[in-house]
């Protein structure tokens, strides 16, 4: 019965995620979208509260281990796949000024928002136990979060991706990925040391070691192995299969260093050659299973996480505040970064509209905080909402400030007017 119910599962979370990955394509939309969507709508928020015998039933609380595990995987080689995807732009000298600007910029003012708007959640939607201070931490970390993966597919989709409106955009978030997850890791070291300095600085410093053996070590064995067995960027299996293992030794390190495995992945995935053969050969064998088969399962496992109760009482109103702070943190900031940078206005604006897209990064952001006790599930359901609305908003905004613009014009005239 438990393999029978988790195929079944498997069979439901799959279908829900195809068709409504094809639905909001439909309205410009990228799929992954339409994937984390289906993963809110299978949790208690529609599915649950439409026929919540029929939802007991498919996804009883027993059966959401193994879930767990199969999300794990698909996560775990979905942030190798992004920290081997995380490069710079080609030609971006002359506007990496201009990205810092923004890349700080669109990090820092929805972090300060964060902080700002903490003190009023705390008392109401933290969970029991857990200090204002690492709540309002990971909160302002959580607002702070850009979706470079997601980002780079609206850019491609919008013909926008070899502009250079859409190269500054890139480089912008790569530079506020960098800025984010740095914060989210001392946020994690922090809170997993239980506001102890011993465990803090025990978790920091395994985390800098980790970083220094990364890069002076594996990153060159790295390098030396792909050129002789694989030159052609396509490894084969044995090759493939000691990549696959590094990425999941580097994610259990940080796993046990208290902080999270993503973070491990992540690194492991950075340390690889910027080859783009490589790349395509990865993407083609890893993250097309991880994206269409097992990262449909983290969906699902978000959305069953949520909980109807985050809009009961100040529920409603909070999240409200959370996503106006949210877009106009992330708008602001990036537009304010783009203008300092020397962009005109009306495409500094479009900027910071990309830099608003949060999608998936910011839900395993929001896992991470889950797991260690640091959000409830209140919390988690406004947060993951922010995220897909702020994601949703973004073709269309772009659409319209970029009106009457062909692709290839787009940041090409209004960018070097100041």
């Amino acid at each position: 019965m438990g393999q029978s119910l988790l195929l079944l599962q498997l069979v439901v979370i799959l279908g829900a995620s195809r068709v409504f990955a094809y639905v909001l394509r439909a309205f410009g939309q990228p799929p992954v979208i339409g994937e984390m969507i289906a993963g809110l709508a299978l949790g208690p928020l529609l599915f649950g509260a439409l026929a919540p015998g029929l939802h007991a039933q498919l996804f009883p609380p027993q059966s959401l281990p193994v879930l767990a595990g199969i999300s794990q995987v698909g996560l775990v080689l979905f942030m190798f796949i992004v920290g081997a995807e995380l490069r710079m732009p080609g030609g971006v000298a002359a506007q990496l000024r201009a990205s810092s600007w923004i890349g700080g910029f669109s990090v820092l003012l929805p972090f300060v928002l964060g902080i700002a708007i903490a003190p009023w959640l705390h008392p109401e939607l933290a969970p029991a136990g857990v200090a204002l201070l690492p709540f309002a931490l990971f909160i302002a970390v959580a607002m702070s979060i850009t979706a470079f993966p997601i980002m780079a597919r609206i850019l491609k989709e919008k013909g926008l991706a070899g502009s250079a409106l859409g190269t500054l955009g890139l480089t912008s978030a790569a530079t506020a990925d960098v800025l984010a997850w740095v914060l989210l890791a001392l946020v994690v070291a922090l809170i997993s040391a239980g506001g102890g300095w011993y465990g803090f600085a025990r978790a920091l410093g395994g985390l800098v070691l980790l970083v220094g053996v990364a890069f002076a070590l594996v990153r060159p064995a790295a390098a030396a192995l792909l050129r002789r067995h694989a030159g052609d960027g396509k490894p084969d299996g044995t090759t493939l299969a000691l990549l696959l293992l590094l990425t999941f030794a580097f994610a259990a390190t940080t796993h046990w260093l208290q902080l999270h495995a993503v973070f491990g992945a992540f690194l492991f995935g950075v340390c690889l050659p910027r080859d783009d053969r490589l790349l395509d050969t990865l993407v083609e064998r890893i993250e097309h299973l991880s994206v269409i088969v097992l990262m449909p399962v983290f969906f699902a496992l978000a959305g069953l996480n949520t909980s109807p109760d985050a809009f009961v009482g100040m529920g409603l109103s909070a999240m409200g505040v959370i996503l106006l702070l949210a877009i106009l943190g992330k708008v602001l900031g990036g537009a304010a970064g783009a203008r300092l940078g020397g962009t005109g206005w009306r495409d500094s604006f479009a900027i910071g509209t990309l830099m608003n897209t949060r999608g998936l990064m910011e839900l395993i952001v929001l896992k991470v905080g889950l797991d260690i006790g640091v959000i409830g599930r209140e919390v988690f359901t406004m947060l993951a909402l922010m995220a897909v609305i702020t994601t949703l908003m973004t073709s269309p905004l772009l659409g319209w400030l970029l009106r009457g613009r062909t692709a290839a014009s787009a940041g090409n005239r209004e960018t070097q007017s100041v």
